[in-house]
């Protein structure tokens, strides 16, 4: 790959290429209630607001609850741009646009390029980026265009045409483009990649898991960041392939859908890291999880899948973009306290104390056949006998610890000792 461009590269002669007659947007109606469809019928047009920005959706896969994922999107190309003083964003599977709208007006994107693979969204895509305007040559903002992701991703290392950050929102665990995307992000750039396969990540199609992310998975208590770390592998495993190191800069998880999306930075590295590749086993009988090295595979007891095993997200960017949306008013003040938590807590998860994976309190009590203390109280007892713990974003009633299973029921049958005293 190559890794120089020019200084003001022009989008490449692909991008230009006129669309089949069945692709050209019918032009605005007078009506602009109505919107005449290709096959003679009217739709209402499906107005939404995003951070202030006001869009169509019309009947383009969009949900309002995938906003936070955006804006987290958003944060990270904003510091990059800050950064490395430019930005070109390539949003693969651009739905109604919205994701290529908030880089352009909110990241202050040089370019980007929104690509989404059904040119019957052509109209939508582009009545939602007219607010930005378009340029010309060199200074082009942004164009539309209508390819399969991988042929967009060959098409653009091809031309020489290389992005600062590339956002593929896929659905389900459609990883056929993660061989492709490294050939056409720039060096240390950044790579925004999804996963909407709860079924995989929860245990049930390992031979799914295996196909799409080379990770054999089976059921876990914590399969939802298991979802997260199943996904990062899947991309060291084929950065690896071509002499990349990829790292998480963070690792979001959302219950609707569910949807798994990971930031990662692309560094150029001869030889890969693999000590945060490896092995993870739970034992179901006493509850605790272990991580195997490849050199440790002959020590292994319990079941296992090779995942990446090494930190979900990286303090310092997070502490940036929590900055940054406090900055923009996204935080603070009693407003977005969601984001605000989220973040916070992100950045409590970084502690490189603790290990994968967490402890749900209804698994400890069912095991210690109890009930639970509450969160805080069990926080609290853990810390005071030396060990880490916060709260996950992931799980609303678990706790990540370096504290064992066994260990923390002993706590909690003590805890309930004393509140009984």
């Amino acid at each position: 790959m190559l890794t120089v461009t020019p200084k003001t590269p022009s989008p490449s002669p692909f991008l230009h290429e006129p669309l089949p007659k069945s692709q050209n947007p019918n032009p605005k109606p007078s009506n602009s209630h109505q919107i005449h469809c290709f096959n003679g019928s009217y739709h209402k047009p499906t107005y939404q607001t995003e951070r202030g920005l006001q869009f169509e959706t019309e009947d383009t896969f969009f949900r309002h609850e995938s906003a936070t994922g955006r804006d987290l999107g958003v944060l990270s190309a904003a510091l990059y741009k800050q950064s490395k003083q430019q930005l070109r964003v390539l949003d693969v599977m651009c739905g109604c646009g919205i994701r290529s709208l908030r880089y352009l007006a909110e990241a202050k994107a040089d370019f980007v390029m929104a690509n989404d693979g059904n040119d019957a969204h052509r109209r939508v895509i582009l009545g939602n980026l007219k607010s930005i305007e378009r340029g010309s040559g060199d200074e082009k903002r942004w164009v539309v265009t209508h390819f399969d992701a991988n042929r967009v991703l060959s098409e653009c290392y091809l031309k020489r045409e290389f992005f600062d950050l590339i956002d593929i929102d896929s659905f389900g665990s459609d990883s056929s483009f993660l061989r492709t995307v490294f050939n056409a992000v720039k060096r240390d750039g950044l790579l925004y990649l999804t996963s909407t396969d709860g079924y995989s990540s929860g245990g049930h199609r390992p031979n799914n898991s295996l196909a799409s992310y080379g990770a054999y998975i089976l059921p876990m208590p914590y399969s939802n960041e298991i979802g997260l770390r199943m996904l990062i592998g899947g991309a060291v495993r084929e950065a690896s392939a071509q002499g990349y190191h990829v790292s998480p800069l963070f690792s979001y998880y959302s219950y609707h859908g569910p949807v798994f999306r990971v930031m990662l930075r692309v560094h150029r590295k001869a030889l890969p890291d693999n000590r945060h590749y490896g092995f993870i086993s739970y034992c179901n009988h006493c509850g605790n999880s272990q991580a195997y090295s490849w050199e440790e595979l002959g020590q292994m007891s319990c079941p296992c899948r090779p995942l990446w095993t090494g930190p979900l997200h990286d303090a310092t960017h997070i502490t940036k973009m929590l900055n940054l949306a406090e900055k923009w008013g996204w935080v603070g003040d009693g407003t977005g306290t969601d984001l605000e938590k989220l973040l916070s807590r992100m950045i409590d998860e970084s502690d490189p104390r603790l290990p994968f994976g967490y402890i749900k309190l209804d698994e400890m009590a069912s095991r210690a056949k109890m009930n639970s203390p509450s969160l805080k109280t069990m926080m609290s007892a853990v810390q005071k006998e030396g060990y880490v713990a916060s709260r996950s974003h992931i799980a609303s009633n678990a706790i990540k610890t370096n504290c064992p299973m066994v260990a923390c029921i002993r706590i909690a049958k003590e805890l309930q000792g004393c509140q009984k005293n």
